[in-house]
């Protein structure tokens, strides 16, 4: 059976684990070949190694041009021409606008939107003579305050930007490249988990019955969005911002 993005090359940062290795594995299981990239060499090579001849492993710090540079042309010579690009690896780090340092504010910065400009910048410059996909994660905080995280919230607010603008750009330039980006509440990552560590999954998950202030999401479902807007289905929408959030804009916090 003919997969969803079945012949595409993808490239999916922070691929070992999380979200971004929801989306490595829902890629391969519709097709694709995948480059997945992380700091993390266990985690990543084992994820390759277990998914076989479609997926392939590269140590990428995302912040480093030098690196994206090096990535790209590897993807190139492994599977040929880049399809898709999702833009996933990311750090949270709790902190209000007074308590916050500004250290923690550079460093979310560095890894969350200047991973994201690299990307996109290196990203078109692949894909502008054919054609492409680029899917940026981005949060429900960038649009929804949440004092506790006043720096993340800032950092996913420039991706978000990022997004429209590198949208546009394509649109203007005749370049057959989407840019969206993808923003959801809590997902029930190794990542969320360590900010309530003591806090048993039930209590955390969103279900329309039994918990419906529930904060987090499974990231299969997180990644079936970014299938969709990875995929030839998604045709049409460029610039989008999609909210994979619950509604939350009508629950508040």
């Amino acid at each position: 059976m003919t997969g969803r993005v079945a012949g595409k090359v993808a490239l999916v940062t922070g691929g070992a684990s999380g979200l971004g290795r929801e989306i490595v594995m829902r890629m391969v299981r519709e097709g694709a070949q995948v480059v997945l990239t992380d700091l993390n060499e266990p985690a990543g090579q084992a994820l390759a190694d277990e998914l076989g001849s479609q997926a392939l492993f590269l140590k990428h710090d995302v912040t480093q041009e030098a690196d994206w540079l090096a990535v790209l042309a590897k993807t190139q010579t492994h599977f040929g021409p880049l399809d898709i690009l999702v833009n996933n690896a990311g750090i949270l780090i709790a902190g209000s606008v007074e308590d916050a340092t500004l250290e923690q504010w550079r460093e979310l910065m560095r890894v969350n939107a200047d991973s994201c400009f690299l990307g996109c910048k290196h990203g078109v410059l692949a894909m502008k003579a054919r054609a492409g996909a680029i899917v940026n994660i981005a949060s429900v905080s960038s649009w929804l305050p949440i004092d506790s995280y006043a720096a993340y919230g800032a950092s996913k607010g420039a991706v978000a930007s990022l997004t429209r603008a590198s949208a546009l750009h394509c649109r203007k330039s005749g370049y057959a490249i989407r840019v969206n980006s993808v923003h959801p509440d809590g997902i029930y990552t190794p990542m969320m988990q360590a900010t309530a560590p003591d806090v048993p999954a039930k209590y955390l998950l969103f279900h329309p019955q039994h918990n419906k202030a529930g904060r987090a999401s499974m990231p299969n479902l997180v990644a079936n969005v970014v299938l969709f807007l990875a995929s030839d289905e998604s045709q049409l929408v460029s610039g989008a911002e999609i909210h994979a959030d619950n509604a939350i804009l009508g629950m508040g916090l």
